[in-house]
């Protein structure tokens, strides 16, 4: 889950989704309109190991997120 805030600009989210995840541009900028707008979005799904090494992605590139266990 990625979180919002109030530091990092949206072209630099896109981005970051685009770099880590190879979003393709389209769904790099509709998770980060989900943040924007929503306040967070899952970026990921997989095993706790596979989200937790995406968390620790994210905070390397000054992005907030954190795991959420899937209903």
């Amino acid at each position: 889950m990625v979180w919002n805030d109030p530091i990092n600009l949206m072209s630099y989210v896109t981005w970051v989704f685009m770099t880590y995840f190879s979003y393709p541009r389209e769904e790099a900028e509709r998770l980060m309109w989900a943040v924007h707008n929503e306040g967070r979005a899952v970026v990921s799904t997989g095993t706790r190991e596979e989200m937790e090494r995406d968390v620790q992605a994210m905070h390397g590139y000054g992005l907030w997120a954190t795991t959420e266990r899937a209903d």
